[in-house]
């Protein structure tokens, strides 16, 4: 059937796909992806729409896989759980919970699918801790002549650090195992800091505390941190009383916020004092709950986003630029720029491949244009040789991502050996990784 009008959350992107196909299992989506190949469509399968980027679009056939949610083999031995793909970050804690397990780290948006999540480089933050991807130690997708591949620790092995953050460009993911942790707390302190102090002490905080985090909102010299300190579960909690909690979400960070940036966005001038109020009213918090009530926040305003991967002793300097970028252009910016971290891992798109890494994100609601904005920042966070993230909107192309990943050749000859019709491609993905190239290997 010819699908409905398709919006992603942040409404940067929109499509009517061909096609939608909701496949109920592996046999299925095999079928959806051999069909698609015989009539000359693309097939790209779609999640929770979380992605800013044109990464998920589908003007051919849209793979809906929510039916392929759940928990699919729990190893409680070696605390490994496999999820179907179009499972929900969000359901997560109750699917873990009858095991005493839990993901080692979150970012904090809980809406995703685990596919989604995985292939576009999700992170939360923690200097020691790494993205979604890196707890991944297994995945089955289907290909792109619609065979089925397990990729783990012992079956075709070499492709983990593919398959993992694989950008939708390898196949159709439809379950993914996880290597858990035991169930823990976390304790959350938040506080409205100088900002100058808070980039002052940002490597050694982001290195030594647990977790950290900082918003700034611009027109103030205030940040809001939030650091995290992992406890046992068997700890004592102290959650946010109900009521407190529906104040700081819902009233004050979605409810009024919502209101605030419709109101910026009609007059400018009211965004440098509302940004100030902002500033003092959110960084104010002390409490300890299990570990996804801390690591996750209810975002209910839309907004767009971009965000870039620095290594990490670069994020100091250019948050001062951007800073100064804002100021030297007179804008009026009503959302605050995100500062988190990662530990480097070895996922060869990561983000954070081979180097610690901070993250800067900047926001603009989604009501307004973000083009100058986030071009001027993307210049600047280029000088400090960032990366993109992958769901999030920016302007690279594979040209001059190439030099940007040791192991972007490598990526692509998989991407080409396991896909060389181009079945899975889009426009977003000939712009990042270049069209499908057969390998002279398999030719005749």
């Amino acid at each position: 059937m010819t699908g409905a009008l398709w919006r992603n959350w942040g409404r940067s992107e929109k499509i009517r796909p061909a096609r939608v196909e909701r496949p109920k299992d592996a046999a299925a989506v095999q079928r959806a992806v051999i069909a698609a190949a015989e009539r000359g469509l693309h097939v790209k399968p779609v999640g929770a729409g979380h992605s800013f980027s044109g990464v998920a679009v589908a003007p051919g056939v849209q793979l809906d896989l929510h039916e392929l949610s759940g928990v699919v083999a729990v190893d409680e031995a070696s605390a490994r759980v496999t999820l179907g793909a179009g499972t929900n970050l969000y359901r997560l804690p109750d699917l873990l919970a009858p095991y005493g397990l839990a993901l080692e780290n979150m970012g904090d948006i809980d809406r995703q699918t685990i596919a989604g999540a995985t292939s576009t480089g999700t992170h939360g933050t923690g200097g020691r801790f790494g993205g979604l991807a890196t707890q991944i130690v297994g995945a089955t997708l289907v290909t792109g002549d619609g065979s089925l591949l397990s990729v783990n620790e012992t079956e075709n092995a070499e492709l983990l650090p593919a398959v993992r953050l694989g950008l939708g460009a390898l196949g159709v993911l439809v379950d993914l195992t996880i290597q858990c942790v035991p169930a823990f707390l976390l304790h959350a302190v938040e506080r409205s800091e100088p900002l100058g102090e808070v980039l002052d002490a940002y490597l050694e905080r982001s290195a030594n505390e647990d977790h950290f985090e900082f918003y700034w909102f611009p027109h103030t010299e205030t940040a809001v941190t939030k650091t995290n300190t992992r406890l046992p579960a068997d700890a004592e909690r102290h959650p946010r009383p109900r009521f407190g909690s529906w104040v700081d979400d819902e009233l004050i960070a979605n409810g009024a916020y919502r209101a605030i940036c419709a109101l910026g966005s009609v007059v400018p001038a009211m965004v440098p004092p509302v940004n100030r109020l902002a500033a003092r009213l959110m960084g104010n918090g002390d409490f300890t709950d299990v570990s996804p009530r801390v690591f996750v926040s209810d975002r209910a305003v839309r907004f767009r986003e971009m965000e870039y991967a620095l290594p990490r002793e670069a994020v100091p300097n250019a948050l001062r630029e951007v800073d100064s970028l804002i100021r030297s252009r007179g804008w009026r910016i009503s959302f605050p720029v995100e500062v988190r971290s990662a530990a480097a891992d070895d996922n060869w798109m990561s983000t954070a491949y081979g180097r610690d890494t901070g993250y800067v994100a900047v926001h603009r609601y989604y009501r307004e244009d973000p083009a100058e904005y986030f071009a001027a920042v993307e210049a600047i966070m280029r000088s400090h040789d960032g990366r993109p993230h992958w769901g999030k909107m920016h302007t690279r192309t594979a040209d001059d991502l190439r030099p940007a990943y040791p192991r972007f050749d490598d990526f692509v000859a998989v991407r080409d050996r396991l896909d060389p019709a181009g079945v899975f491609e889009n426009r977003y993905l000939r712009a990042v990784l270049g069209p499908v190239r057969v390998p002279s290997d398999s030719a005749g």
